[in-house]
């Protein structure tokens, strides 16, 4: 895609899903690595969206949207991750789960708090990132689970 032509809608779709993929796997890496924000916003913006590696092609990601739920997720992570314990069993609280769930959980949760997605859209594109990190296990079903409880709380409105 040049600079030149406007990107297709069927093109867009793919940059926002590729944002929210990059955006888990940014968390993901803060949190383990403890690196700090910007840090990790600019070796994805600089080394992952387009990138070749490995002889690998990484997607191209919605900038714009990579940005918002990096910045969002950890602006109410604390909302966030109240939210998700009280979408989880009272017996696995958020800082029990897999530290990959709860990167989504966190991006996810920052894109039903901040963001215009329809609550079912964003629920959909999250199931399928953990499908592509969990292809055989049962974490889809239970991401689907907790983010339709989370939308819930989120945006009632849009479950009227």
């Amino acid at each position: 895609m040049s600079n030149t032509n406007k990107p297709s809608r069927d093109e867009k779709r793919q940059m926002r899903s590729a944002a929210r993929l990059y955006a888990v796997q940014a968390l993901f890496q803060m949190e383990a690595l403890g690196e700090a924000l910007e840090d990790i916003q600019e070796e994805f913006e600089t080394h992952r969206f387009g990138a070749e590696i490995d002889g690998d092609q990484y997607a191209e990601g919605d900038l714009k949207l990579f940005r918002a739920l990096l910045s969002e997720a950890v602006n109410v992570q604390a909302k966030v991750d109240q939210m998700t314990d009280r979408a989880l069993v009272a017996k696995w609280p958020i800082d029990r789960i897999d530290p990959t769930l709860r990167a989504l959980f966190r991006a996810a949760g920052a894109e039903l708090v901040t963001q215009d997605t329809p609550p079912k859209v964003a629920i959909s594109e999250f199931v399928d990132i953990a499908k592509a990190f969990f292809p055989e296990g049962r974490e889809p079903k239970f991401v689907n689970a907790v983010l339709d409880h989370m939308a819930r709380e989120a945006q009632p409105e849009a479950f009227a």
